[in-house]
């Protein structure tokens, strides 16, 4: 193989997935994902990308998650032509986070220069929701197992992947041989959605490592969370559940269902104050093929809690005190409604804030993980005295004896395998649990490197030959 790739995102940091295939002939762009957390990292949106949109010839999106698909709008807008090749639910999961996204960076500009809080004179969003509704133009499904030409001399299959609706795994057939693309897998046990495919015979891997230095606790995330509702009732307070809007909102849900089916949680108000997630409910039912649900428990899960939709009933939560259960995105707390009830019921110890999963360093979510009682809302520090808890086990993440049973199972070693899409000391820990324990040669890619693809060792391109590695 001639080929190359080039770590345009998530090679140091587990947000921004964005991987280019250079064929020689065709450009093909695997994920185009947002950076979130530290600010040197978010400030990689604003910068664009290092090639010229127009000389990518597709995207391959192997979710909908924002990390994963957030940069697609702004790709469009800046001159990308080719399709969006994604699997049916994965398009049906962007339109609708894609479109909230927009509306969020639209609001939050507004809000800054009304508040002056930006550093900038005339704070602008990232990328508009007309921006969205262009980008949306350019997807095409591609149904699982089907494989298709994405670009002249590279052809694309989906496989299954579990962690959300739609997500797949993408083999790339390039030069005679196969790249394989892990995106973000699901768990075997998981309690919504069916595991991910095994890992096929394949020239490359390219593998993510979220929890690649860390083992998930053996803790019942029900009982967890039942313990925390009940004794924050108790006190008449508020449970905030920061939740992402897709996956973990319905394992929330799900598991706060049958905590009120064995009545083992009191039967107080449960509100879901996340439009994003309210529109998402009904496309659950489009693929029981992907989860695990039949229609009954999907109608009791959604079924449990108030939706609430307008910002005025947004606010007037903010009023209501407790005690109540309030589940609202984002899931790392970077934005979203979450943020004016933190600024509410944050101060309050009475009140409670449940982590239900994955927070990348830089983010409100991470700070309070690490023991922060101060969050910056608004441009105001805000005290938090609410309880914080963290329940890991509902992560939609496989852990790294997990990831390293999948990968033990493949039927050859791949002749290069890749770690990305995870804070720097997990890429390393699995990179070096996967050379000791498989075997296999493998490394961790630095941001923005290009690697030749082939059957030796993996190993960089050595600088005086990456101008020439792409075309401009």
């Amino acid at each position: 193989m001639s080929s190359r790739i080039r770590f345009l995102g998530a090679a140091d940091t587990v947000t921004g997935s964005r991987y280019l295939v250079d064929s020689g002939d065709s450009r093909v762009l695997v994920d185009c994902g947002i950076f979130q957390g530290f600010k040197v990292l978010r400030e990689r949106n604003r910068a664009g990308l290092p090639v010229p949109p127009d000389s990518i010839d597709a995207v391959v999106l192997t979710h909908a998650h924002l990390d994963h698909s957030g940069y697609l709008p702004a790709l469009v807008r800046d001159g990308f032509t080719g399709p969006i090749l994604a699997t049916p639910g994965t398009i049906d999961l962007a339109r609708v986070i894609l479109a909230d996204s927009a509306y969020l960076m639209e609001e939050e500009a507004r809000q800054a220069a009304r508040g002056r809080w930006s550093a900038h004179r005339d704070p602008k969003p990232l990328y508009t929701t007309e921006d969205v509704t262009r980008a949306m133009r350019q997807f095409r499904a591609v149904e699982f197992g089907h494989r298709i030409t994405a670009a002249p001399g590279v052809e694309a299959t989906f496989v299954h992947a579990g962690h959300i609706l739609g997500a797949a795994q993408v083999r790339l057939a390039v030069d005679g041989g196969v790249i394989h693309f892990t995106g973000d897998l699901g768990r075997q046990e998981d309690p919504l959605m069916r595991p991910p495919a095994p890992l096929d015979a394949c020239t490359v891997l390219v593998t993510e490592s979220t929890y690649g230095d860390r083992r998930h606790a053996d803790d019942d995330p029900e009982r967890q969370l039942g313990e925390v509702i009940r004794r924050v009732a108790k006190k008449g307070g508020v449970v905030m559940i920061p939740a992402f809007a897709v996956g973990r909102t319905e394992t929330v849900l799900l598991h706060l269902s049958r905590l009120r089916d064995r009545d083992e949680i009191p039967d107080i108000p449960i509100y879901l104050n996340s439009p994003m997630a309210v529109d998402v409910a009904g496309i659950y039912e489009r693929y029981p093929a992907e989860h695990r649900l039949d229609a009954q428990e999907l109608e009791r899960m959604y079924g449990i809690a108030t939706r609430v939709r307008t910002t005025d009933d947004s606010k007037l939560l903010n009023l209501r005190g407790g005690p109540m259960v309030l589940i609202s995105a984002s899931g790392m707390i970077t934005g979203g409604r979450i943020l004016p009830h933190l600024r509410a019921y944050g101060p309050d110890p009475h009140n409670a804030v449940v982590l239900t999963g994955f927070q990348a360093g830089g983010t409100r979510g991470a700070a309070l993980r690490s023991g922060s009682r101060s969050l910056r809302i608004f441009g105001e520090d805000v005290p938090i005295r609410a309880e914080v808890v963290s329940v890991e086990t509902m992560s939609a993440h496989p852990d790294a004896d997990e990831i390293m049973r999948w990968l033990h199972d493949a039927p050859a070693a791949p002749s290069a395998t890749y770690v990305t899409h995870g804070e720097p000391a997990a890429s390393d820990a699995l990179r070096a649990r996967i050379k000791h324990e498989l075997g296999w040669r493998v490394r961790v890619p630095e941001h923005g490197e290009t690697v030749g693809i082939g059957t030796e060792a993996p190993a960089p391109v050595r600088d005086h030959e990456r101008e020439g590695a792409h075309r401009v």
